[in-house]
């Protein structure tokens, strides 16, 4: 094939592929933001707190520690008359994500398919996560915390969730979870490869939406970009 060097990289590895005067770019490995089994990544639950919400939830790892379960309910906030949330919260110092800017992804499952309010969200460049992840960009100083909605395929399997990082944005609003501005309008409230650099929270959402929640996790990773070699 001449001067022409297709170079196979497996899934998951990073394998450099050089030949005098060309320049590859192979695809990054995925880094893993959360994990169960023998280490498993600590999560708490936590439900709406303002006028008086009535949402329930729990945290819960399965009996052998290879996923987590946050299982529950939104219901209307009473003086609001809108919906509730529950949610599970980590906090911590998460791996370096930005050679993986392409994709958050997500092995899920769900024995409530049905509802519509799922979302994660994830912190970074923040004084204080918990601040920017009440505010959503709403309240001085409360941007940082990046957040997008995704679906769960019926089924009793565990299924991969992708969700581009393009799909968040850290302008969204507290009462409804909807972003207000959306990365496709303005840059500004994309999560760039610097801010994956330095998450410091991650959370799991039911939110805007009545209805019964359970929701299995495995794992929770970036993934995609490339490498120069």
């Amino acid at each position: 094939f001449g001067s022409r060097l297709i170079c196979c990289v497996p899934s998951g590895f990073l394998k450099s592929c050089k030949m005098r005067g060309l320049t590859f770019a192979v695809a990054a490995a995925d880094v893993q933001l959360v994990s169960f089994g023998a280490s498993p990544t600590k999560f708490v639950e936590l439900t709406d707190p303002v006028m008086g919400g009535k949402s329930t939830g729990t945290w819960s790892l399965s009996s052998d520690k290879s996923f987590g379960v946050m299982d529950g309910e939104v219901v209307d906030v009473p003086s609001l008359k809108a919906p509730g949330f529950i949610k599970a919260v980590s906090d911590g110092d998460f791996p370096d994500a930005s050679s993986a800017a392409g994709e958050l992804v997500l092995e899920v499952r769900s024995s409530t398919p049905e509802y519509k309010g799922f979302r994660v969200s994830f912190a970074s460049g923040t004084a204080s996560p918990s601040y920017a992840c009440g505010g959503g960009g709403s309240l001085p100083l409360s941007r940082g915390c990046f957040k997008a909605k995704f679906d769960v395929p019926a089924g009793s399997g565990f299924t991969t969730v992708r969700i581009p990082f393009t799909s968040f944005s850290d302008k969204w609003s507290p009462a409804t979870g909807e972003q207000t501005t959306t990365c496709a309008e303005d840059k500004d409230v994309c999560p760039t490869a610097e801010k994956l650099k330095g998450i410091k929270r991650v959370e799991l959402w039911a939110e805007g939406a009545d209805g019964k929640v359970h929701l299995e996790v495995r794992s929770i990773s970036a993934s995609g970009g490339s490498v120069v070699v």
